[in-house]
C-alpha cells in the first residue's frame, strides 16, 4: 500500500555508530531540523541505536506522579527525559533502532498527516521483509498509543505487540519525523515501562511491549537495518556520507 508523500529524490544516509548521550542524541535531531530549514543539509535519513532512555511526553510532566516515575526510570538503569513532541512515555535502548527522517520543505505543514501513515506502511513493509506479520494501527492497551504505530502479529495465538512509535516535529520550512523499532531485549523496556506507568498511574496492557525478535526468532538490528534501508530505497535515491559529516 502506497501513500502520497512529497518526493525525495535523494536521500543522505547516515548511521551513527556512537551514541552522543541519551540527551544529546534527543537535541542532535532538533538540530538538523534547524539546519535543515536553514537550507543547511537536504533530506537526511539519520540511524542509531541508543542508550537505555524513556522519553516522556509533554502530558506526563504535568502528572503528580512524574518524579517517582523519573526515579524508576533511573532504578531500572533508563535516563528519563522529556521530549518536545506529543504523546506518552516510550522506552529504548541498545537493542533498538532510532530512524530520524529530516527533510527541508516549505509546505511542511500541510503533509504532516499523511506522513505518519506513508512512514507507517514504510516501516510494516520493511518488517515484513524479515518475516513478522507487521500491520499500522493503534492496538488495545498499548503504550505511548499511536493511530499509526506498527505492530506485529504472533503466528501461534494473534496477540499483537508494538513494534514502532512515530513522533513528528513540524516547523516552517521542515520536518522531523522519529521513530524507534524495537528489535532485541523487550524484557527491559517491559519493565521500566511498567514501572513508570505505575508511578504516572496510567492504564496499560504490558502484553503489547515486545520486540521484533519475540515474534521472529534471530533477527537483530543490523538485519532490521538492513531492510528498512531496502524498503527506502524503493521510494528514494540513497547516498551515504559519514556521521562526522553533520558536525555533531
Amino acid at each position: 500500500m502506497q501513500h502520497a508523500v512529497p518526493a525525495t529524490r535523494t536521500l543522505t544516509v547516515v548511521r551513527q555508530d556512537t551514541s552522543l548521550g541519551a540527551g544529546r542524541d534527543l537535541e542532535f535531531g532538533l538540530e538538523l531540523l534547524a539546519r535543515a530549514k536553514a537550507g543547511e543539509i537536504g533530506p537526511t535519513l539519520r540511524l542509531y541505536r541508543p542508550e537505555p532512555t524513556v522519553a516522556f511526553g509533554q502530558r506526563d510532566t504535568r502528572l503528580p506522579g512524574f518524579e517517582a516515575a523519573a526515579r524508576a526510570c533511573r532504578d531500572n538503569g533508563f535516563e528519563p527525559l522529556v521530549r518536545r513532541a506529543g504523546g506518552r512515555a516510550a522506552a529504548y535502548h541498545r537493542g533498538t533502532l532510532v530512524v530520524d527522517h529530516i527533510e527541508p520543505d516549505a509546505d511542511a505543514i500541510a503533509g504532516s498527516k499523511t506522513r505518519f501513515g506513508y512512514f507507517g506502511q514504510l516501516f510494516a513493509d520493511a518488517l515484513q521483509s524479515v518475516g513478522v506479520q507487521a500491520g499500522v494501527g493503534e492496538i488495545p492497551g498499548e503504550y505511548c498509543p499511536g493511530e499509526f504505530s506498527v505492530h506485529g502479529t504472533a503466528p501461534a495465538d494473534g496477540s499483537r505487540i508494538k513494534l514502532v512509535g512515530t513522533a513528528q516535529r513540524v516547523v516552517s520550512g521542515g520536518w522531523l519525523f522519529s521513530s524507534v523499532i524495537v528489535v532485541e531485549n523487550s524484557a527491559p523496556i517491559r519493565k521500566v515501562l511498567t514501572d513508570s506507568y505505575a508511578a504516572l498511574e496510567l492504564d496499560w496492557d504490558s502484553a503489547t511491549a515486545g520486540a521484533v525478535e519475540d515474534l521472529v526468532p534471530g533477527v537483530d538490528v543490523p538485519a532490521v537495518e538492513d531492510a528498512l534501508l531496502k524498503t527506502y530505497a524503493d521510494h528514494a535515491t540513497l547516498e551515504s556520507a559519514s556521521f562526522s559529516s553533520l558536525g555533531a
